[in-house]
């Protein structure tokens, strides 16, 4: 039986893991020190489990980024150019599907990378640069010979999660809006074509108070393993997110997995609130985790959650270590540790 392509899930055997540095011309900039030394943390963590290539705007960038991380163990960093115009790479990086070649498509052998149209949230933010990343790390060979296939699907990875087996947990309103020209049924066609998925689990429920991105799953709710979901739980009843995210979760134990049994559903705490200087709410969430081959990173805001929610994630992924990484600051821009990172599968980064 010939092998079945499939977009593969975060747990899949990893090469690495990129980042963008923030710089003066981002949103970071009233806040790039404190956001900086957070993403130093952040790179030193990976390092002990991953290499880590970051994404420099220019040369002189590069040679800052370079000082910054300079006590990385050697052979850990690897420092690329392409301009962007921010830092969330979970949501204009490639996703990586493994199995033949979709239609059309060119020579694979056995790993493909799709670069899927990056809008900026829906024409919220500007994009032209991030929606070009892919493509510009692509021929420098970042990717080595793992063919690039470019797709005019707008999709974010932050919207899609996956069991490996041709299933999608995604919430409706951060996928559909973004193709106004394709219905349901011709999206989950074109979603099948390019990315192997064959079942569908659409949320209607669930969004966290300053998220832009309409409702990324990556949010709100996340596979551990093929049959266990860890989701965001509100147990405040006066908290507006409250009734949201119950209505979420029945929607989560309604679902089914490929033979019919019902998921492991795991609730994760809930942070306390965290405002910007504004007075906005910004959307702290604990389902924002990242998998590693051997750990799972877990964003820590400061709260006295953070501890409950690391001991919850460590009880679905034994083996790995679960450490906590300080995200305060990320939220700034309202997001977090899965939004700044995205994992690059084993034979997907090339010699350098």
């Amino acid at each position: 039986m010939p092998q079945r392509r499939r977009l593969l899930p975060e747990w899949a055997p990893q090469a690495g893991v990129l980042l963008a540095w923030p710089h003066e011309d981002t949103d970071w900039a009233p806040l790039l020190g404190a956001v900086e030394a957070e993403y130093r943390t952040l790179a030193r963590t990976l390092a002990a489990y991953a290499p880590v290539l970051v994404l420099c705007r220019d040369e002189a960038h590069r040679a800052h980024v370079a000082a910054q991380l300079r006590d990385l163990p050697p052979g850990r960093l690897r420092l690329a150019c392409c301009p962007y115009d921010d830092t969330w790479t979970r949501d204009y990086g490639p996703l990586a599907v493994a199995g033949p070649p979709a239609e059309g498509g060119g020579p694979g052998k056995g790993l493909e990378l799709v670069d899927c149209r990056f809008d900026g949230w829906g024409g919220k933010h500007p994009a032209a640069r991030d929606d070009a990343v892919t493509a510009c790390l692509h021929a420098q060979g970042l990717f080595g010979d793992v063919p690039l296939r470019r797709a005019e699907l707008v999709l974010e990875g932050g919207a899609v999660e996956t069991d490996g087996r041709g299933t999608l947990l995604a919430t409706r309103s951060s996928v559909l809006p973004r193709n106004p020209g394709l219905d349901r049924p011709a999206l989950e066609a074109e979603l099948r074509r390019l990315l192997g998925l064959e079942r569908f689990h659409w949320l209607e429920h669930g969004h966290l108070e300053g998220d832009d991105t309409d409702g990324h799953v990556d949010t709100l709710a996340r596979y551990c393993g093929p049959r266990t979901i860890a989701h965001a739980a509100c147990d405040d009843p006066g908290d507006p997110h409250h009734g949201p995210l119950a209505a979420m979760a029945a929607e989560l134990r309604r679902l089914r997995d490929p033979e019919g049994r019902p998921y492991r559903l795991v609730p994760l705490p809930w942070p306390r609130p965290i405002h910007a200087a504004d007075g906005s709410r910004l959307p702290a969430t604990y389902a924002n985790f990242l998998i590693l081959d051997r750990a799972v990173l877990v964003p820590a805001y400061g709260d006295p959650a953070d501890e409950e929610a690391r001991r919850r994630l460590a009880a679905c992924f034994p083996g790995r270590e679960v450490r906590p990484v300080p995200c305060r600051h990320l939220l700034e821009q309202r997001g977090s540790l899965h939004c700044a990172t995205l994992q690059l599968p084993r034979g997907a980064l090339g010699p350098g």
